[in-house]
Order: structure tokens, then C-alpha cells, then sequence
């Protein structure tokens, strides 16, 4: 593809962001469709995230991800945020619209694609989320809007924990009680098994957010994280025989809904996939 003065630009503002793989999903999914687009990255540190964003209006960028540690901070700086981003309290993608700045949250239809992909139904599951930050809450949310009977959140920090528990259970009138990460142990079954939380992430391998012990009684286990591909928390539900997902699938169904959300298409998820597995994941 050849950029040229016609060229829409799109991009990814966080600190970090060197090691993202958005550039790679999103434009490889602009050459697959034939669009004059790109994608790249921008590191904003916290106190010029403001003059970042009215960058974007003057610069004309016609949408971007937010990634860490700007997903709830850039909300005050956007004109219009959707009901489901306002209810996760969260934005990671944004669209341009003739200088009028939307905000959504497309983490939590990634996460549930994922879960269809998987074939693991929602309605009337009970689940256990570990973690109680961002990522967690977007999950609960998720999962609340979906059909789930019941959840419990575990937290090495309980207070964060009860705050996130209380709210799901105002907002969405349904069974969400709190723990600490250690009372997850004393378990004696569980049915979905979530890990939300950064623990076992690249370059701590080894590390899990719970005993395998835990993740033996699970019938179904997944982790949001997908580097590395498959952690010591998915190493145990493999060796127990529990079926199981990583976060790859997640972190490319939210990119497809951000996609949409600029061009009006879809990507080829399929395609995609193999692009990143191929390419990719051997590092990861």
C-alpha cells in the first residue's frame, strides 16, 4: 500500500507501547482489505495525555485504542463515551468523528466472543474472576450482561475486591460475592475459573495467581493473558485435563471491534490469527 495525502491514520496511545501487537493486527487486517490506512503506536506519558488528545482532533486521526494506564483517565477528555464503556468505567477505543471524539469499550465483547469461540455457554454459569483492577471489571461486566448466574471476585487486596463485588450486584441485580485470593483455595468446586489479573505474565513464567490445586476443581479455566501463550495457571488445567483458553482470542475479537468501529467491517478474524500465530507466538 502506498501512504499518500489520502491516507487515514489510526494508532495506539498508552505507556508502554513498544511491545503491542496492535500495529500488526491492524495493519495487516488494512492491506487484507485493500484500505488506505495505517496504524502505530504513540507513548503518551500520563501528564500529556490531555495535549495528546486534542492532538488528535488538530492532527485529524481518525480513531485509536488507549491501552495502559490511560483507559479511565482519557474519559474526561472525550466528548461522548457509550453505555457500555460508562458502566466498565473504562475506554480503549476511540473514534473520530469529524472532530467529536466517541469513546467505547470493545474488551468485553472480546472477551465474550472468545468464550462463543471457545463454545462455553454464559447463561446461568457461576464464576470465579481473579483480580479486581480494570481488566477484571471489564470481565464482570462482560459476564453480567450476559446471562451469568453468579460470580465471585478474589483480590490479594479484599477491599478492592468488595468495591468491585458491590458494584456488580447494584448495577446488575445478581449474585457477586468477594474473597481473598487465599479463601479461593478452600473452594470446593468451581465452574468457570477467569484469571484477570497480570500474574504468570511475561517474563515471570512461573509465577500463577493461584495453586494448582485451585485450578484442578475448575471445569473450565481461562486467562486473559497470551504472552506468554500458555502460562503456568493454563500449564496446570492442561496437566488436570480441564479445558482451557489464553487471551490471544480475546486480545483479536476486541481489535475486530475496534476495527468496525473505524471502517464500518469487519476483519477476517481467521486470517488475522494465523498471520499473528505465525509469525508471532514462537517469540511470545
Amino acid at each position: 500500500m502506498e501512504i499518500n495525502s489520502k491516507t487515514k491514520i489510526y494508532g495506539l496511545i498508552g505507556h508502554p507501547v513498544e511491545h503491542s501487537l496492535s500495529p500488526l493486527i491492524h495493519n495487516f487486517a488494512f492491506r487484507s482489505l485493500d484500505l488506505n490506512c495505517i496504524y502505530t503506536v504513540f507513548d503518551v506519558l500520563t501528564d500529556n495525555l490531555e495535549d495528546a488528545v486534542k492532538g488528535v482532533k488538530v492532527l485529524n486521526i481518525k480513531g485509536f485504542n488507549v491501552t495502559v494506564p490511560h483507559k479511565e483517565r482519557i474519559m474526561k477528555y472525550l466528548d461522548v463515551i457509550s453505555e457500555e464503556a460508562l458502566k466498565i468505567g473504562a475506554v480503549n477505543t476511540v473514534v473520530n468523528e469529524e472532530g467529536i471524539l466517541k469513546g467505547y469499550n470493545t474488551d468485553a465483547k472480546g472477551f465474550i466472543d472468545s468464550l462463543i469461540e471457545a463454545k462455553e455457554t454464559i447463561s446461568g454459569r457461576k464464576a470465579v474472576i481473579l483480580g479486581a483492577g480494570g481488566a477484571s471489571k471489564a470481565v464482570c461486566v462482560s459476564l453480567a450482561l450476559n446471562g451469568i448466574n453468579s460470580m465471585v471476585i478474589a483480590n490479594r487486596n479484599v477491599d478492592k475486591a468488595k468495591d468491585l463485588a458491590e458494584y456488580i450486584k447494584k448495577e446488575f441485580k445478581i449474585d457477586c460475592n468477594y474473597c481473598s485470593i487465599n479463601e479461593v483455595e478452600e473452594m470446593s468446586e468451581i465452574d468457570m475459573l477467569v484469571n484477570a489479573t497480570s500474574v504468570g505474565m511475561y517474563p515471570n513464567v512461573e509465577d500463577s495467581p493461584v495453586s494448582e490445586k485451585v485450578v484442578s476443581k475448575a471445569k473450565f479455566v481461562y486467562d486473559l493473558i497470551y504472552n506468554p501463550f500458555e502460562t503456568a495457571f493454563l500449564k496446570y488445567a492442561k496437566r488436570n485435563g480441564i479445558k482451557y483458553s489464553n487471551g490471544f482470542s480475546m486480545l483479536i475479537n476486541q481489535a475486530n471491534h475496534s476495527f468496525k468501529l473505524w471502517t464500518g467491517n469487519f476483519f477476517e478474524k481467521d486470517l488475522v490469527y494465523m498471520h499473528l500465530k505465525e509469525g508471532i507466538t514462537h517469540n511470545l
